[in-house]
């Protein structure tokens, strides 16, 4: 890590997290070297730069380590000046969306999805639960996007906003798939449906999002564990 503007991202396929500080690196048009690593067997590198935490992604700009997407976000979007910006210009713009992601990021919609059993809420929750339970996790999940909808609905921002929005629903159509739900409804959530239907359209998201196959098979896989879990 001498060579200068060396940048390197460690993360995981199936992060939300790590796509969305893929999204931004793209966006800005910064080199960098991906690292994959195994959620369960994670190399040495992740518990040198985020002894905090020990998670992904971790991004290392000339062998010093930012931690946390959101942080990433804005450290990426204060040092490379090239590019689209990712945080709008305006302070109250700024707050704005700065309140929606943490918002967003709060909810832990995929959070931890491959940390089976540990920490579990909002979707995870409900791919891991089943009967009336999971009935009962639907409507509080729906609760929580119906807030989201109307909260964003007189936000527009290219980048921050975008991004966070885009890795998190990445995940939708192979949990819909697994579940046989709907999570986004252009009648119910009309605003969302159609920001990630054209979000998923961009080549740049179709170059970095996970494939709907693959998510498929992951999420078939942490339900079948959790499920057989509770069943014990």
């Amino acid at each position: 890590m001498e060579q200068e503007n060396k940048v390197v991202l460690l993360g995981m396929w199936a992060s939300p997290y790590t796509k969305r500080v893929e999204l931004a690196l793209k966006l800005k048009g910064i080199s960098y070297e991906y690292v994959e690593e195994d959620m369960f067997n994670k190399s040495p590198l992740v518990f040198k730069y985020n002894p905090a935490y020990k998670r992904l992604p971790v991004l290392v700009h000339n062998g010093n380590p930012i931690v946390e997407s959101l942080i990433i976000y804005e450290y990426i979007d204060e040092t490379w000046k090239n590019g689209p910006q990712i945080l709008p210009a305006d302070p109250y713009k700024r707050a704005q969306v700065r309140f929606w992601a943490s918002f967003i990021h709060q909810q832990q919609f995929y959070g931890y999805i491959l940390f089976p059993f540990k920490t579990v809420e909002t979707m995870v929750t409900v791919l891991k639960s089943g009967g009336e339970a999971q009935e009962k996790d639907i409507n509080k999940m729906l609760e929580i996007i119906k807030v989201l909808e109307e909260g964003v609905k007189d936000i527009y921002n290219v980048g921050y906003l975008d991004f966070l929005i885009c890795s998190v629903f990445s995940f939708r159509s192979a949990m819909e798939k697994v579940l046989g739900i709907k999570i986004l409804d252009s009648e119910k959530t009309p605003l969302l449906y159609s920001w990630v239907t054209k979000l998923n359209d961009l080549a740049l998201v179709k170059e970095t999002i996970a494939s709907h196959e693959k998510l498929v098979e992951v999420l078939k896989v942490v339900r079948e564990k959790a499920l057989q879990t509770c069943a014990t």
